[in-house]
Parts: structure tokens; sequence; C-alpha cells
């Protein structure tokens, strides 16, 4: 009796840490591998839309991004983070096996003047054997600037501005923008004893930036890596976890900072999510 008891107990261990072992090995995941030649994105795109809605006080902001690669991968993930006046509004992930075309879509309602980035990742992996496994990546951005429109009574949207009126409400926005993150990135600098002169900065929202463009003393190759090998973390790290906050957490969360170190040894990401000041560091 003993001897079954204790093979039933065997048994049930078993199977419970397979089944634990089969769910941490589904979990959604970005993996660097290196990047395959053959293999792109046909198209890749974030993109923010604007509406009015019947009620003056308010308008709609229509929030999209996908991918599609020249063939079905084994594993494709899209990544979409939405900022506005620099704070946190939304996350979003799209984890799909076997296929060649991820979007995200969604409708926020909004009723203040604001300056909206979004930057997405696209990733696909690509698996020609267990020993072999590429991935092809890219990073796609779009901004908006809403604004209301004190003489029609309405609010009104514009990539660029296309007047003096237009001009003067980007100034401010971008203005009142960059104050609040400047005042923020630098307390997170000087929680962690950061030399800022030993650093070159770049916002997350800016990263699209290089995303055909190297680095200051790197080729595109290992600008690709790095770049790669950062999302990798970021989601982990951030992503993750920014995804689970609700709507009144995310208010206090802002755009993070990355500090790529002038000697190329290493750099930094910086943010703060629920209050917790929080810093990655990855060597390079």
């Amino acid at each position: 009796m003993r001897k079954l008891i204790f093979f039933i107990f065997v048994t049930a261990v078993l199977v419970l840490t397979f089944v634990l072992m089969y769910k941490n090995s589904s979990l959604p995941t970005i993996t660097y591998f290196p990047i395959d030649e053959e293999n792109t994105f046909t198209n890749a795109y974030s993109e923010l839309n604007f509406s009015n809605k019947d009620s003056k006080d308010s308008y709609v902001l229509q929030w999209i991004s996908g991918s599609k690669s020249s063939q079905p991968l084994y594993l494709r993930q899209d990544v979409s983070l939405l900022y506005e006046n620099g704070q946190l509004r939304g996350v979003r992930s799209k984890w799909i096996e076997d296929t060649d075309t991820i979007k995200i879509s969604e409708k926020l309602d909004r009723n203040k003047e604001s300056i909206f980035d979004v930057i997405s990742f696209h990733h696909g992996e690509i698996h020609s054997s267990e020993e072999n496994i590429k991935s092809i990546q890219e990073m796609t951005h779009d901004e908006l600037y809403v604004f209301d429109s004190i003489s029609d009574n309405e609010y009104k949207s514009f990539r660029s501005p296309q007047n003096k009126h237009e001009h003067n409400k980007k100034d401010a926005l971008d203005q009142a923008k960059k104050s609040t993150l400047l005042h923020h990135w630098n307390q997170l600098i000087t929680h962690f004893n950061i030399n800022k002169e030993s650093y070159t900065s770049i916002p997350l929202s800016r990263l699209y930036l290089y995303d055909d463009r190297s680095l200051s003393g790197m080729d595109q190759e290992e600008t690709n890596k790095i770049i790669g090998q950062l999302w990798e973390g970021l989601y982990k790290n951030y992503i993750i976890p920014a995804a689970n906050l609700n709507s009144m957490d995310k208010n206090s969360n802002y755009i993070p900072l990355i500090l790529i170190s002038k000697d190329r040894s290493h750099l930094v990401v910086l943010f703060e999510l629920n209050g917790k000041k929080e810093k990655l560091i990855q060597r390079l």
C-alpha cells in the first residue's frame, strides 16, 4: 500500500513538473537571434489616427500597429507602446505561431491637448532546425499632435504644423513634454548616481531612428544586435510588468531613457513603474 501511495505521489510530482515546464515554455517572449538575410518584413507600420466625436469635449484616437513577413514564420510577435505627453498610455503585444501577419488595433477616448507617440517592435523567429535559429526585426513609429481649436470649437490634429497657429501649439506642447520628461529623467539619474557626461542618451520613443542607422562608433550589424537584445530585456523587465498596470497606475510612468556609455562597454535603461525606480544594464 505504501509503495502504491509513493508511486502515485511521484507520478503526480512528475506530471505537475511537466505541466509547469510546458506552461513556462509557452509564455510569450522576445529572444534575439542572428538576423536572417533571406526573410524580411514586407510591411511594418505604426499609425495614430484622430477623429472627432459628436461631443466637442472629447475625441477618439485610433492606435494601430502591424506587420507582415515575407512568409509564415515559426513565431511572430509585435509589441506596441503608446505615450501621451511622455506618459505611458497603453501597452499591447501579440504573439502568434506559424503566421506571417500581426495586427494590433485599439480606440481611446481622450479629452485634452496632447502629443501622442507610438513605438512598435516587430519580431519574427525562423527555425531552420533546432540548432539553426535566426530572426528578423524592425521598429516603426508615429507621432500625432492634437489641439483644441477655439475658433472652430473642436479638436484638430496634425503631424507637421501647416500654419502659425499649429506651430505655436507644437512649440507649447513640445516644451511641456520636454520639461516633464527632463525632470523625471534627472530624478532617475540622481537616484542611481549616474554621471550623465559618460553617456549618450536616447529616449525609448526615439529608438526607431536607429532601425536603419548605426549607433555612434558601431556598424549596422552591431547596432541591430544591440537593439534586438535591448528589446529582449525590455520585454521581460518593462513591457510585461507595464502591461499588467491598470490605467491609473500608467499615469505616473514615463518614457524610459536609454543611456549608452561613450566607451561602448554597456548601456543602461532607466524607468519607473508603479512607484519603483528601475535600472537595467546591458553589456555591449
